[in-house]
């Protein structure tokens, strides 16, 4: 347990740090002396959220904020790409999870921190399910936004592996909540989840199967990049209680996401990865082809890098430099 707290924090500090000075560059109020304390709202993409998205939670707690005269309230959305997330970026009300489909829909939003570039999910199925062609006719989760949303994506690909199309399965909505409790009751055949829910599953029904590793899936997918609308850019018991998962599923969550290097530990974006994302969002539709976006108007990898300069520049831990 020591080694996984040690891990974690060597490798999620430097990018909490890199977070706030991100916020710091963007915002008003001096980080020498706080005259006044600088309202904003954060969103996390999941009720509750995973592990993966705890950063804010871990960074509010240890005074991070604070340090850099900001007041953080941080807002749970139903899924990264859901219509209030959307509306929040958009309005500037809030930073969210951003992504280049919505950018490539006409959003006014942009990214400038790579929360965590590499996807720490597994695509989990039913016991009956031993390869992807057995997902044909099951029904597979479209949990946090249901058409177009991430799992329902995610089932696209799995399905695509084999030459199936969505329309070969039955897509089933609810609430990001219910992606769990729903494939261990048999209410879903297939779903993507966070380590820790893949923890937990296998604990309370042993017969379910990892089909495959979706950062394996996709290895250049972008997974979560925190953005706000263009104007507006003009430790464990922490994640246990923000997570609501129990210790033991946290730990195995933390020792997933750092030894996978899920979580970015300086800006977190790569040019290659970032175009990858957008090219395989135009291939599959999701983005018209005629108004993909560049890999600029997607990411602001410039203020994101002043932000890892300003909080003592790169660093490489393990094998993870992003």
């Amino acid at each position: 347990m020591r080694d996984h707290v040690k891990s974690y924090r060597s490798l999620h500090l430097p990018a909490l740090l890199a977070g706030c000075a991100v916020l710091a560059a963007i915002g008003d109020a001096s980080a020498q002396g706080c005259a006044a304390m600088r309202k904003i709202n954060i969103g996390v993409s999941v009720a509750p959220p995973n592990v993966v998205h705890t950063s804010p939670y871990v960074a509010k707690e240890l005074g991070f904020f604070a340090k850099r005269c900001i007041e953080p309230n941080i807002i749970q959305f139903e899924g990264g790409q859901s219509a209030t997330s959307a509306a929040a970026a958009t309005q500037g009300s809030a930073i969210v999870s951003v992504s280049d489909v919505a950018i490539g829909r006409g959003l006014k939003v942009q990214q400038f921190w790579g929360l965590a570039p590499r996807m720490p999910q597994a695509y989990m199925v039913s016991p009956d399910v031993k390869t992807a062609a057995d997902l044909k006719g099951k029904r597979l989760s479209a949990t946090g936004g249901g058409v177009g949303g991430f799992n329902w994506r995610m089932g696209r690909e799995v399905l695509k592996t084999v030459g199936l199309t969505v329309d070969d399965a039955q897509f089933v909505a609810s609430a990001t909540a219910g992606r769990l409790p729903g494939l261990v009751a048999g209410q879903v055949d297939g779903v993507a989840l966070h380590p820790e829910d893949v923890y937990l599953a296998k604990k309370q029904k042993p017969a379910l199967n990892v089909l495959l590793q979706l950062a394996e899936l996709m290895p250049n997918y972008m997974f979560n990049a925190y953005g706000a609308s263009l104007d507006w850019i003009a430790r464990e018991p922490i994640i246990a209680e923000a997570t609501e998962k129990p210790k033991e599923a946290v730990e195995y969550a933390i020792d997933a996401l750092t030894k996978n290097c899920v979580w970015a530990i300086n800006s977190g974006f790569d040019r290659m990865r970032t175009q990858w994302s957008i090219d395989n969002s135009a291939e599959n539709g999701d983005i018209e082809k005629d108004r993909k976006p560049t890999v600029e108007q997607v990411a602001n990898i410039a203020l994101a890098e002043e932000a890892v300069a300003a909080a003592g520049g790169p660093v490489t831990l393990g094998n993870c430099k992003d």
